[in-house]
């Protein structure tokens, strides 16, 4: 089902991880953001814009991550961006005559056989250094970064004010460090980004990768609480007081808590280096 989050943008929430696609009304259709993620969810969403009379014109890959970069036939042959690393990233892994067995290996088994992997990562990358998507629409400014994964962007729905923050700033996941050389500056610098591209401007609605589409108030609590997150696993802090964090109190997000330890070890082998 699509919700209306400000004047021309739409969501539709997956049940599983709480992805959330984003619509964004154009001229002559609909731009598509992070499409996701089981067969039956993208037939409903493609459904809902036939009933609203909106044709998939332009879509939007935020980063390379299985759930962010796929696809279904009903949603048609529209064009579909992302940054220039994040469509060389997902051509990369395309190329390998493995990729569809390593990609359904680390699918959750609750929607393994539901996943669409057919055009998975079919992905046009835009010019280096492209600030805005290219598409009959509003403006939309793209925000590339290198937290959380290789050519990672957000992107800024300018006359709506709505930023689609790709996998960062939720409300049920916590930071998720790239495997790069510093994945913690890294990370720190994308909070940077995204905090300086909505300077001085009153955010209608901020929409993370997972979660719970949140206002301005919100946003800057996330934008904190998230830097708050990284700099507590740079110092070999315990981030006990991080509401995501705690099985007990969520149900089902168990696992949560066994990605912070990982990333516990993964920050200390860093540190060793």
């Amino acid at each position: 089902m699509l919700k209306q989050v400000a004047e021309g943008v739409l969501v539709h929430q997956s049940a599983l991880l709480q992805n959330n696609t984003v619509v964004v009304q154009g001229g002559d259709g609909a731009l598509l953001v992070d499409p996701g993620i089981t067969n039956a969810e993208l037939t409903c969403l493609a459904d809902d814009l036939r009933e609203l009379g909106l044709p998939v014109t332009a879509a939007f890959a935020t980063h390379p991550d299985w759930d962010h970069a796929l696809w279904h036939p009903a949603l048609g042959e529209a064009p579909r961006y992302g940054t220039a690393r994040c469509a060389a990233e997902l051509k990369e892994l395309r190329a390998q005559p493995d990729w569809r067995t390593r990609l359904a290996d680390g699918l959750p088994p609750e929607i393994a056989d539901d996943t669409p992997l057919d055009a998975f990562g079919l992905v046009t990358g835009l010019p280096a250094g492209a600030a805005h998507l290219p598409w009959n629409g509003p403006a939309i400014r793209v925000i590339e970064h290198p937290a959380h994964a290789p050519g990672h962007a957000a992107l800024l729905i300018e006359p709506s004010r709505v930023l689609v923050a790709g996998d960062m700033l939720s409300d049920v996941l916590i930071p998720m460090l790239d495997d790069s050389a510093d994945p913690i500056e890294d990370y720190l610098l994308g909070l940077r980004r995204l905090e300086e591209a909505t300077a001085g401007i009153d955010i209608a609605a901020a929409v993370p990768g997972h979660g719970s589409v949140c206002g301005p108030d919100e946003l800057r609590t996330r934008i904190a609480q998230d830097r708050s997150y990284v700099h507590a696993l740079r110092e070999g802090r315990n981030p006990a007081a991080d509401p995501r964090l705690g099985a007990s109190a969520r149900p089902g997000w168990e696992w949560v808590d066994d990605l912070h330890e990982g990333q516990v070890r993964k920050v200390a082998r860093l540190g060793d280096t």
